[in-house]
């Protein structure tokens, strides 16, 4: 099964797992338990479902004519104004701490790619947000 068809089992399984044992396993999950949206399972689990069928249908529909768009893009262009959209919204939000933090993680984020090691080592940084 090819990883994009994962997300949706992956959301289920964590709604359950949220729900039956209290304990978020991803980041949405925590965030929802801290904003009290859990309950009611099977209105979340529907609107999984639904969130689904529309990705599915939005992939059918215009799925080849974006790969087209998004091919024909400048690569650097499109990273340098998401940099700067993630770097607007970071202050936004929390200011210049927010911009220091922001500047922090993107660091961290780079140090895989300059050490050979994989991202997923990072994930570690996670486990105290969860427990």
């Amino acid at each position: 099964m090819h990883c994009r068809y994962r997300r949706i089992p992956n959301t289920v399984f964590a709604l359950f797992a949220l729900v039956a044992l209290g304990t978020p396993r991803t980041g949405v999950m925590v965030a929802m338990e801290r904003a009290g949206v859990t309950e009611p399972l099977g209105a979340l689990v529907a609107t999984a479902g639904l969130a689904a069928a529309i990705g599915f249908a939005l992939v059918v529909s215009v799925g080849d004519a974006y790969l087209r768009t998004v091919g024909r893009l400048d690569y650097t262009r499109v990273s340098l104004a998401t940099g700067a959209l993630l770097t607007g919204v970071a202050y936004l939000f929390a200011g210049i701490l927010g911009l220091a933090v922001f500047a922090l993680a993107a660091l961290v984020g780079l140090l895989p790619a300059v050490l050979g090691v994989r991202r997923v080592h990072l994930m570690a940084v996670l486990a105290p947000a969860v427990m």
